[in-house]
C-alpha cells in the first residue's frame, strides 16, 4: 500500500529532498507503498485489554451500519487535530514516536565527539547546522547568491535549459525531471526516464480549475514568490512573480493527469538515442545528459512524451527574462526551508498553512529530525539513524513472527487463487509463477547506505543540503550499466509505511510499522491479522492489481494473461471504481475511483485473503477477547489502523494527490464486499453497510 505511485522505491519523500526529488521520487515509485497497517508479532488468542482500547467507540453507531464510526467515532469527537499537522491519526501518531526516537539519538550524537567523516560526525554536523536558527537570520539569502548569480549570466536559451542540469544536481525543481530506475520492460537493467515536473503546486489542477479554492492557491503561490523575492533583495518581485505564474500554469496544461501517469503501458515510451536528441527543447539531449554526468545511453524512456513536445513550444514563446525568474524562483523555493525566518515563514504559508490547513509551524526540532533522518523518505542521513534505530528498537523475533504471517498469507493468496471462478487455468498458471516468486523483506537493510562522499560541516547548512542533494543524485545515476542492486531499500527502519515494487516483485515492511497498533507481541492474533495481516495482504495484492497485474514475476511489463480474463476483470475493476467514485468526503469533492483504484483492489483483496489466513490459526471461534469473537475482532483491528482526521486544506489535496481513498472509506468500503463481514457481524438488507451479494465486488 503505497503513497505514491511509480517505479522503484522511494528516494526521499521528506520535506528535506527538495521539491524536484521529492516528485521524482513520487514518479518512480511504482512501488505501490501505502501508508500501511502494521503487524503483530504474537500470535496468541488471549491478552490484555490494554491492547483493545474501547473507550474510542462509538456504541451509539451500528458496526452494520458504519465500521469505522463504531470502531473510532468517540476518538474522533474527542481528539483536536494537532496545530503543526494537517491530519492526524494511527499512522501519524506512530509516525511522531519514530522522529521522537531519532531525536533522542541524534540529539545524543550531537553531544558526543566523534572521528572527523565519520557517519556520526555527519549526523551530529548537520543537525547542529540546521538548529542554528541564528546563523540562518544573520546570512540571509547570502548562501545562495552565487547561485543567482549564474543564473542572472545566462544569455540565451540554450544555455538557460543546460543550466538546468546543474539546477538538477543540486536538488532544484526543473520542468526536466529525469531519474533513474529499472526498464519495466527489462528488469534485469537500469534505464534514465524523462517525466515531465517543474509545479510548485500538489497537482495541475490547481492551475487549472477556477473554483474558489483553487484561485486561492494560485493567489496564495503569487503572494509567496513575490515574498521570497523581496526577502532576497531581487527587484521587480511581482512581475517576476507574475512571470512564474504564468509559466507554471502553461506546464499545468501540458501535463499529464495522475490517473494517465498511473498507467503503466501508457508511461513506457521507449526513445531511441537519435530519437531522444528530439525530445529537450533547444539543445542536444545527449550533451545535456553529459552535464549530468550520464554517459548517453542507447535509449530513454520518456513516461510523457506529449509534455515535452509542448515544452517545447513554452520555451520559444517565453521571454528569456521570465524563465530566468522562473529558476531563480525554483532556486530559492527548494531551499527555503533550510534559509532565515522569513523565507521559511512564506513557505509555511503557502505549503502548510493555505495547502494544508496547518495552523502551526512545526518544532525546529522536528524539522532538523527530517531533514537528516528522514520522515517518509531518507532525508540526509537516513541509513546512519537506521543503524542505530534497529539496535535500539527492532526486536529479532518481530522478524521470526513476521516470517510467520508473510508465509500464511502468501498460502492463502495461493488458495484464493485456485478458488477463483472467473479467472481461467492458464492466467491461474501464471498467478501462481509470478506470486511464487515474490521477494520479501522485513526490518531493516542488509546492505546499507553509505555516506563516504558526504562533506558536513556545521557552520554550513546550505552547503551540507546542496551536497547531499548532489550525492543523492550520483548515487541514481551511478546504476547504469550495473547490476540490479536486489538488497536496495525504498525506505529507511524508522519510516512508518510499506510497499510492493513490481520491477523487482518484491514485498517491504520497516520495522517502524511493525508496532501496536498494527503488531503487537501482546495482541491477540484477530487483530494482528486485521492490522499487519491486512498489511502484509494488502502488499502481496498490489502485485495484482490494475497495475502491479500488468508485471511478470520476474518484474517485466508483460502481458500474462488471457484476453477473456483480462476482460472479466476489467469489468470487476469498473464496479469498484464506481463504488468509491460515489463517496464524498468534502461537499462537491468526490473520490476519484480511477485514480485510487489501486489501492482500493489492493485493501479489498488484502483483507479478504487476511481473513483467510487467520483461518489457519485454528482459533476457537467461541472464545472471547473483550466481548468479542475472534472473527469479528479481526474486523475491529482493521477499522481501528484507519482512524485519522484531516483538515478540509488538506483533504483537498489528497484527493487530488493521494492515490490512497480517505480513511473513512479505506475502513468501510471493502467490507461491503466481504461475505464474512455479513456473517459476524449479522449485517442485514436495510443495513447502510449491506451490498446484495450478487452486487459484492470478489476480485482475489
Amino acid at each position: 500500500m503505497r503513497k505514491s505511485d511509480t517505479m522503484t522505491p522511494p528516494v526521499s519523500i521528506n520535506r528535506f529532498s527538495t521539491k524536484s526529488r521529492l516528485k521524482m521520487t513520487r514518479f518512480a515509485l511504482i512501488i505501490l507503498a501505502i501508508e500501511c497497517f502494521v503487524a503483530s508479532p504474537a500470535l496468541a488468542q488471549t491478552a490484555p485489554d490494554a491492547t483493545l482500547n474501547q473507550k474510542s467507540f462509538d456504541t451509539t453507531v451500528r458496526p452494520q451500519d458504519d465500521l469505522y464510526q463504531f470502531v473510532n467515532g468517540s476518538w474522533l469527537t474527542e481528539t483536536e487535530i494537532p496545530a503543526d499537522k494537517s491530519n492526524y491519526g494511527a499512522f501519524t501518531k506512530l509516525s511522531d514516536l519514530s522522529q521522537q526516537r531519532c531525536r533522542e539519538m541524534i540529539d545524543a550524537i550531537s553531544n558526543e565527539q566523534h572521528p572527523d567523516g565519520s557517519d556520526a560526525q555527519k549526523v551530529g554536523a548537520f543537525y547542529k547546522s540546521f538548529m542554528d536558527v541564528d546563523a540562518a537570520n544573520e546570512k540571509g539569502i547570502d548562501p545562495l547568491q552565487d547561485e543567482l548569480d549564474k543564473i542572472d549570466a545566462i544569455e540565451d536559451t540554450p544555455t538557460l535549459i543546460n543550466h538546468m542540469a546543474h539546477l538538477t544536481i543540486i536538488g532544484v525543481d526543473v520542468p526536466l525531471g529525469l531519474y533513474v530506475s529499472q526498464d519495466a520492460k527489462n528488469s534485469t537493467a537500469y534505464a534514465v526516464h524523462f517525466i515531465q515536473n517543474g509545479l510548485t503546486l500538489p497537482d495541475r489542477d490547481y492551475y487549472l480549475k477556477h473554483d474558489k479554492k483553487t484561485l486561492k492557491a494560485q493567489l496564495a503561490l503569487l503572494t509567496f514568490a513575490e515574498t521570497i523575492f523581496a526577502a532576497a533583495k531581487i527587484e521587480g518581485g511581482e512581475d517576476a512573480a507574475t512571470a512564474v505564474l504564468e509559466i507554471e500554469a502553461k506546464m499545468a496544461k501540458a501535463s499529464w493527469p495522475r490517473v494517465r501517469i498511473r498507467n503503466a503501458k501508457e508511461r513506457y515510451n521507449k526513445f531511441s538515442k537519435d530519437e531522444f536528441n528530439k525530445v529537450i527543447p533547444e539543445v542536444d539531449a545527449s550533451e545535456w545528459m553529459k552535464l549530468l554526468g550520464i554517459d548517453p545511453p542507447e535509449y530513454v524512456i520518456v513516461n510523457t512524451p506529449s509534455f515535452f513536445e509542448e515544452l517545447k513550444t513554452i520555451v520559444s514563446e517565453t521571454e528569456l527574462s521570465d524563465w530566468k525568474a522562473y529558476l531563480k524562483f525554483k532556486l530559492i523555493n527548494a531551499y527555503e526551508p533550510y534559509l532565515s525566518e522569513a523565507f521559511v515563514d512564506a513557505g509555511f504559508q503557502l505549503f502548510k498553512k493555505e495547502l494544508a490547513g496547518v495552523e502551526e509551524q512545526k518544532p525546529r526540532w522536528e524539522r532538523g529530525v527530517a531533514l537528516v533522518a528522514g520522515r517518509g523518505g531518507f532525508g540526509a542521513l537516513g541509513d546512519a539513524v537506521g543503524k542505530l534505530y534497529v539496535e535500539r528498537y527492532f526486536k529479532p523475533e518481530a522478524k521470526a513472527k513476521m516470517d510467520q504471517l508473510v508465509k500464511n498469507l502468501l498460502k492463502a493468496f495461493g488458495d484464493s487463487i485456485g478458488d477463483l471462478t472467473w479467472m481461467g487455468e492458464k492466467t491461474k498458471v501464471k498467478a501462481r509463477e509470478k506470486l511464487g516468486k515474490i521477494r520479501t523483506k522485513i526490518g531493516y537493510t542488509t546492505k546499507w547506505r553509505s555516506y563516504e562522499g558526504l562533506k558536513v560541516d556545521a557552520q554550513d547548512l546550505i552547503g551540507n543540503v546542496m551536497r547531499s542533494n548532489e550525492v543523492e543524485f550520483r548515487r541514481g545515476i551511478e546504476k547504469l550499466g550495473k547490476p540490479i542492486d536486489r538488497e536496495e531499500w525504498g525506505m529507511t527502519p524508522q519510516t512508518v509505511n510499506a510497499y510492493y515494487n513490481p520491477t523487482k516483485n518484491e514485498i517491504v515492511f520497516p520495522a517502524a510499522i511493525l508496532q501496536p497498533p498494527f503488531f503487537d507481541v501482546e495482541s491477540p492474533t484477530p487483530l494482528n491479522y486485521g492490522g499487519i495481516g491486512a498489511v502484509i495482504g494488502h502488499e502481496i495484492s498490489h502485485a495484482f492489481d490494475d497495475q502491479g497485474s500488468q508485471y511478470d514475476g520476474d518484474g517485466n511489463l508483460n502481458n500474462w494473461w488471457t484476453e477473456e480474463d483480462a476482460k472479466t476483470f476489467a469489468e470487476l475493476t469498473e464496479k469498484l471504481i464506481a463504488q468509491y467514485s460515489e463517496y464524498q468526503p468534502l461537499p462537491g469533492k468526490n473520490v476519484n475511483g480511477k485514480f485510487t483504484l489501486g489501492e482500493n483492489i489492493a485493501d479489498l483483496s488484502g483483507l479478504t485473503i487476511a481473513y483467510k489466513a487467520m483461518g489457519y490459526e485454528g482459533l476457537d471461534a467461541e472464545v472471547k477477547v473483550a466481548d468479542w469473537t475472534p472473527n469479528q475482532l479481526f474486523f475491529v483491528g482493521w477499522s481501528r489502523v484507519w482512524k485519522r482526521k484531516y483538515r478540509d486544506a488538506e483533504m483537498v489535496k489528497r484527493l487530488l494527490t493521494d492515490p490512497h481513498s480517505p480513511s473513512r472509506y479505506r475502513a468501510n468500503g471493502p467490507v461491503m464486499n466481504i461475505d464474512a463481514f455479513y456473517e459476524v457481524f449479522d449485517v442485514k438488507e436495510g443495513d447502510a453497510l449491506y451490498k446484495p451479494e450478487s452486487d459484492r465486488i470478489k476480485i482475489w
